[in-house]
């Protein structure tokens, strides 16, 4: 029973498709731009636009059983988790709104049951998008009650060019807490809790301890340069902070969901961790040395790291101006 206490490839194309956006337009238009505190100037996208420009016609939403009833569904935005039993149906997090009769229609295939609850990892759309849909339809939405306070609010997301509007009321969470919550469904012991200001200033991590699976959301980007978002309190010092959260529940067993990538395991976070660890110290000499964020960027600090890291989403200059930003005002 529910305790009292109580998104990689959408994301990636969607994204990658705006950073060819953002290459094609001259940087300093500043009729078009938005300019964050360093002058790095970007083109502005409305959110409602970049989704329609995304064909989810093409999208097949794939069904990876992981231990016992846990299922990870991959399609476009953030890694979906699924819990199927006698109980019903719990999935963390909904991608985006285009695909949710796709996604209805995969856990269909490993479940009769209805979707009773969603859990959302943090506010972002990639991971909220379906909410509205599968609360239509019944499924109670939980979250951390910072999850509730920026879906209720637009965003500007300066880094990328991005304006978010405020969430519809009925993909709101009606379930939130401050710091954990525990329940048992499906035979599964589900612990959710929160980290501070990490990815954004509301990330749960969800913990399957029976079945030694994470469900991790945006705290872990699989093999590229993650995005943070400083606008609401992320910092790439949260994010070093919190896997020291996550490491000391994972063996080498242990299944890990990032928010975006493959399926991964409790070395490739150590792995992702220490590419934080390294970006951080480079930026943070560079500061020390009243460096400027453009210093860096000619500097190209980041040029050992971009042919693991640098394959994303992201840029690499944007991935330092979003580290020269968290660090600058830390």
């Amino acid at each position: 029973m529910l305790s009292k206490k109580i998104r990689f490839n959408s994301f990636l194309i969607i994204f990658s498709l705006f950073v060819l956006f953002v290459c094609s337009q001259s940087i300093f238009a500043k009729t078009t731009a938005s300019v964050n505190q360093f002058n790095v100037v970007f083109p502005v996208e409305n959110h409602n636009q970049i989704i329609a420009q995304q064909n989810f016609d093409k999208v097949e939403i794939k069904t990876i059983p992981l231990k016992g009833n846990l299922y990870l569904l991959e399609g476009e935005g953030g890694n979906i988790g699924v819990s199927v039993g006698k109980d019903g149906v719990v999935m963390i997090d909904s991608q985006f709104a285009p695909l949710s009769t796709k996604i209805k229609s995969a856990i269909s295939k490993i479940s009769d049951r209805p979707i009773k609850y969603l859990i959302n990892t943090h506010y972002h759309f990639d991971h909220t998008g379906g909410n509205e849909n599968f609360a239509n339809d019944g499924a109670i939405i939980i979250g951390h009650d910072n999850l509730i306070k920026q879906m209720k609010i637009p965003h500007s997301i300066k880094i990328l060019g991005m304006e978010i509007p405020a969430s519809p009321s009925n993909a709101l969470p009606k379930i939130t807490f401050s710091d954990t919550t525990h329940f048992s469904f499906n035979d599964n012991q589900i612990k959710a809790f929160h980290v501070a200001p990490a990815h954004t200033d509301g990330d749960i991590v969800i913990h399957f301890a029976d079945q030694n699976v994470i469900h991790t959301g945006d705290l872990f980007f699989n093999g590229i340069y993650p995005f943070i978002d400083t606008s609401v309190g992320g910092s790439v010092e949260g994010m070093i902070a919190a896997i020291d959260k996550i490491l000391p529940l994972c063996n080498q067993e242990t299944i890990i969901i990032p928010g975006h990538g493959k399926l991964s395991n409790r070395q490739e976070l150590i792995t992702f961790q220490e590419m934080l660890k390294t970006v951080s110290q480079r930026v943070k000499e560079g500061i020390a040395k009243n460096k400027t964020l453009e210093d860096l960027i000619k500097e190209k600090i980041l040029a050992d790291l971009d042919e693991k890291w640098g394959k994303g989403f992201l840029t690499s200059d944007q991935f330092l101006t979003i580290a020269y930003e968290s660090l600058k005002n830390s």
